[in-house]
């Protein structure tokens, strides 16, 4: 705690003993930031120039990865900034903030999965009202709530916890996530109901909703012709690659939060940067390689 500046600290106890190997750890990092913003950016700008690639499938995905552009960019930074660093400390007031945007897009990645899943849907089994239901305002809808529906919802804990009294002033974690709420001597019950309603609205149902769109779209495709199926599993094993992928790396974030077993450091180092690092760069790969006019494009 600072007193001339009414500053709270808290340490981040997640990184192992860096020394010698500080500058091989920062290199590498850095390389995977650039490499995540270069190919993002490379599919974003390829979709927003060439006029074939404007239809709603492609904006979704321009928006799913510039998601990830300002993910990692929330992140990294600091992670860059805490390698060269003797002592890993932040204030708490920017780990709220830094807790409310990840998380923010974090849950907008699901949101805007399950946008793209109703695209499809609408596409397979609705092909005739397909140009009435995916309108440009539609679409504009869709992605303005995909983003501020998580953020509204999420400023109300973040604003709640911004002035508690804590007890403890250090964290595991190389990012700050939800182990930030453990450090307060008293826990709200209510408030743990509305971060429930919270997981509720923001994970389980846009996973149930997009598990119930492909349900029905491979439902239809296998009663309908091969090319028809060909063309499903086409556009949409690469939304399922990425939500597995997504899902399964996000589960395991929040397990490793709750779980009160000391891994190792550099266990839990290893695991945590997987959601940083995997994913970000795991989503143009699969939307660059499996989309076929994406993939055109890019070898061009």
């Amino acid at each position: 705690m600072d007193n001339n500046l009414n500053i709270t600290y808290i340490n981040i106890d997640a990184y192992v003993e860096l020394n010698q190997y500080r500058f091989v750890y920062f290199v590498f990092m850095f390389t995977a930031y650039i490499l995540i913003i270069c190919s993002n950016s490379t599919i974003v700008c390829l979709i927003v120039i060439h006029k074939n690639l404007h239809e709603p499938m492609y904006i979704f995905i321009a928006a799913l990865l510039m998601n990830s552009v300002l993910f990692t960019t929330v992140m990294y930074p600091k992670i860059l900034f805490d390698v060269l660093s003797e002592k890993q400390i932040i204030s708490y007031s920017a780990c709220l903030f830094q807790f409310h945007i990840t998380y923010s897009l974090g849950a907008s990645e699901f949101l805007l999965l399950a946008a793209m899943s109703y695209d499809r849907y609408v596409s397979i089994c609705k092909p005739l009202q397909y140009p009435t239901i995916m309108t440009k305002t539609n679409i504009c809808i869709l992605l303005v709530v995909a983003w501020i529906l998580p953020a509204g919802q999420l400023a109300v804990p973040i604003g709640l916890n911004a002035d508690v009294k804590l007890c403890e002033f250090s964290f595991k974690g190389t990012v700050c996530n939800s182990a930030v709420l453990k450090l307060q001597c008293e826990k709200s019950s209510l408030l743990n109901i509305y971060n429930l309603i919270i997981f509720g609205n923001l994970l389980i149902i846009p996973v149930l909703f997009i598990l119930f769109t492909y349900i029905r779209i491979f439902i239809i495709t296998y009663r309908s012709g091969r090319e028809v199926r060909r063309k499903a599993a086409q556009t949409c094993l690469p939304h399922l690659i990425v939500l597995i992928n997504f899902s399964c790396l996000g589960s395991f974030d929040v397990l490793l939060v709750q779980m009160e077993t000391d891994f190792p450091k550099i266990v839990r180092l290893i695991m945590s940067l997987q959601t940083i690092l995997y994913h970000p760069l795991f989503n143009p790969i699969i939307y660059g390689l499996k989309m076929r006019e994406i993939y055109q494009h890019l070898r061009k």
